[in-house]
């Protein structure tokens, strides 16, 4: 019998997630519906001061999709594009906003096409209720005392207002 799980689509959606918005939560559930398998590759990264650890990211986002078996999380420093061969995935999927994110995401595109041909980057537009939603406006909002539950999943808020609370 042929090995079925060499031949699956796999689509990498990486990202901070710090946190997870309603944004995100619309292009991986779309990721899900092109792909077999949509890998939600969180980035840790040294260099950023991030609101939550890569351990509490990790938790967010497995909580939000714990139904959706096609949806995975994992975590990744480097190249992407290594950790993307290393996957097996197809695809590198972004999502776009605004003009101002096309021109950033197609600079990426045009490096990690010359570092591996093989793996596409696949842009989606952000659905228009979730146009303006950024993590970096959640967290002020929040920091501000503003609600953010039309931004972010209710489990994140959860997260989000305790995280201030504790502040």
């Amino acid at each position: 019998m042929a090995d079925t799980t060499s031949k699956r689509r796999v689509g990498i959606y990486p990202g901070t997630f710090d946190p997870l918005t309603n944004g995100h939560v619309d292009i991986i559930l779309r990721g899900a519906r092109l792909f077999d398998r949509i890998l939600v590759a969180i980035l840790v990264n040294a260099g950023k001061q991030p609101m939550f650890d890569t351990a509490e990211r990790v938790a967010m986002v497995r909580e939000v999709f714990r139904e959706y078996p096609n949806v995975e999380v994992d975590t990744f420093d480097g190249l992407l594009v290594d950790y993307a061969r290393q996957k097996r995935a197809t695809a590198i999927v972004r999502g776009i906003r605004a003009v101002s994110d096309f021109e950033y995401e197609f600079q990426m595109a045009g490096m990690n096409t010359r570092l591996n041909p093989r793996i596409e980057t696949l842009f989606l537009m952000a659905s228009e209720r979730n146009q303006f939603i950024a993590s970096r406006f959640v967290k002020e909002i929040a920091r501000l005392g503003g609600d953010i539950s039309s931004f972010v999943p209710a489990a994140v808020n959860r997260r989000v207002r305790r995280k201030f609370s504790e502040m």
